[in-house]
């Protein structure tokens, strides 16, 4: 009975995690779950999951929390489009009112105009003037004429220009709007798979004992250890030796001082921050501002090799650029992790680096 019992079990955690990794790409087969029950397991029993089997949850839960990464990076470049379209929507706002107002004190200009020339019978002042008999009278005549159809020509030039601006305003006013909410259903998008992500692998983990959870946080712990040993002795920084620029130092003291404070998906400070968020405004807070997201850090900064690396780079990792860490120097670097970690200190080779980029540069 024992035995159905525990492959009943067993067929009930592959479903789930099934459905958990169903949007995304493959993950390690999922292990098996004890047979559900209120009490932990008994004293002196072996333990419900082998170190296999916990690297096995481990992974599952880098990956979930890797995707989450990637969306949290999506939504908070939607994030930044929608701030930047909204300043451009209030901006056109302001010069389709001014456009209005330009055109109406024209239209006044021109209304002046054909009321004063109704009243001295359909001909301006000047006109009246060039049919004098007097030579002076009439030369005066002929300028102000002339003055008085430069006049015209220019209130009807302005006016035109006017409307035209107007209508393109208008234009560029829809355009934004149009791509504001399109932003705004990516936002909309990536949240939803953010929080399907977090919750994914926060359920994983509930489902372990206490002693499990220390376990796997020990695993986690060693990954990363292997990983830092195993790039350092590949001898990625043995010449790596530059000294911080003004600013990347800097950028290094505002980054460290966040140390203990909480990953939050989208965080800008200053009380929690996300891993780009960190970068981001450590760099702000050096007087340089850079892109918001670090897969944008990636594309738009300065790209520069490891053996060039100096303290206040940015190492920018994995292959979709979905988590960025700032280099403060001896191989370390401080970063955000993941939900339910804190800023902290860590390998710069404990991931997969993709490259590095300087914001100073």
């Amino acid at each position: 009975m024992n035995r159905r019992h525990c492959a009943t079990a067993a067929i009930t955690l592959v479903c789930a995690l099934a459905l958990l990794t169903s949007t995304g790409q493959a993950m390690a087969a999922p292990v098996p779950e004890p047979s559900p029950s209120p009490s932990s397991s008994p004293a002196g029993s072996p333990p419900r999951y082998s170190n296999a089997d916990l690297e096995k949850v481990r992974q599952q839960i880098d990956l979930l929390y890797r995707k989450a990464g990637a969306a949290t990076d999506a939504y908070n470049l939607a994030e930044e489009q929608t701030k930047k379209q909204s300043g451009e929507i209030v901006k056109l706002a302001k010069a389709i009112v001014d456009g209005q107002a330009r055109i109406a004190a024209l239209k006044d200009r021109a209304g002046a105009q054909a009321r004063e020339q109704y009243r001295n019978g359909g001909l301006p002042p000047g006109a009246q003037l060039a049919l004098s008999n007097d030579p002076k009278l009439f030369l005066d005549g002929l300028n102000k004429v002339r003055q008085s159809q430069h006049a015209s020509k220019s209130l009807l030039t302005d006016l035109n220009q006017t409307q035209e601006d107007l209508e393109t305003y208008t234009q560029d006013a829809s355009a934004n709007w149009e791509k504001l909410e399109t932003n705004r259903v990516k936002q909309a998008k990536a949240k939803k798979k953010i929080n399907a992500r977090i919750k994914a692998a926060e359920k994983l983990e509930s489902q372990l004992e206490e002693k499990e959870r220390d376990r796997l946080r020990q695993l986690e712990r060693d990954a990363a250890d292997t990983a830092q040993t195993a790039w350092l002795s590949s001898g990625a920084i043995k010449d790596v030796s530059g000294e911080a620029s003004e600013g990347g130092a800097a950028a290094v003291a505002f980054a460290t001082a966040q140390i203990g404070k909480p990953y939050v998906w989208g965080a800008e400070g200053p009380g929690s921050y996300d891993c780009s968020g960190l970068t981001s405004q450590a760099w702000l807070a050096a007087k340089r501002p850079i892109p918001r997201t670090s897969q944008e850090q990636w594309r738009l900064l300065p790209r520069i090799d490891i053996q060039d690396m100096r303290p206040g780079d940015l190492i920018i990792y994995h292959a979709d650029a979905s988590h960025v860490g700032m280099y403060v120097g001896d191989g370390t670097i401080v970063h955000s992790p993941r939900p339910g970690r804190n800023v902290t200190l860590a390998g710069a080779g404990s991931m997969k680096i993709l490259g590095v980029v300087r914001p100073d540069k």
